[in-house]
């Protein structure tokens, strides 16, 4: 969670990047309630994201975010056609492995697990959820945080991922500044009580 808004305040160029979790986790989004998720106290690490959204498991999922600094015209565009076209690249990125769809439809929502209740843009396969994403906008940008579960993704993903958001990327190392920089976030904000119950 830390890299990923250090990589918003300082980035000048759009980025994508994935991650895993070392141990079983869970995140939630910046306006949900901590007593909707202290019962996982004892079973996982929890972290509130800066983002928005409904609650996440984490382990055995791949988890990514994509940051769009306001230099770029994307941040410009509405948050919905955002969000619509990263899950088609996740798609798109699966059609040769699997059959999936972006949800057309607003599913009644009947938990806080994020992944119970597809929104429209949400990619499905089987008609099951298995790509959900929230996002935030700052001054510096918009930072959108995403996960896709439920499936055995091929070692291909990543890059068809990539190259379906852009024709031109490169693969770099988080520079040490950023590093650096999520270092403190991280001590002085998401590791904090303060921050995870702050609701």
């Amino acid at each position: 969670m830390a890299i990923d808004e250090a990589l918003l305040q300082r980035l000048t160029v759009p980025s994508l990047r994935f991650y895993c979790w070392e141990r079983p986790s869970l995140s939630f989004g910046y306006f949900g309630l901590f007593a909707e998720v202290a019962d996982q106290v004892d079973k996982r690490d929890i972290v509130r994201r800066w983002t928005g959204g409904g609650i996440v498991v984490h382990g055995s999922d791949l988890t990514y975010s994509v940051i769009l600094p306001r230099t770029d015209s994307a941040p410009q565009l509405q948050s919905r056609d955002i969000y619509a076209q990263i899950h088609d690249a996740i798609r798109r990125a699966l059609s040769p492995f699997m059959n999936a769809q972006l949800a057309a439809t607003v599913a009644p929502a009947n938990s806080a697990s994020c992944f119970a209740n597809p929104v429209v843009a949400d990619v499905l396969v089987g008609g099951k959820k298995i790509a959900g994403a929230a996002h935030r906008r700052s001054r510096a940008g918009l930072l959108h945080q995403g996960s896709v579960q439920g499936e055995v993704l091929p070692a291909e993903f990543p890059d068809a991922f990539a190259a379906a958001l852009s024709r031109n990327y490169e693969t770099r190392r988080l520079p040490m500044e950023i590093l650096a920089h999520a270092g403190i976030l991280a001590r002085d904000k998401y590791a904090t009580d303060a921050w995870l119950r702050q609701r």
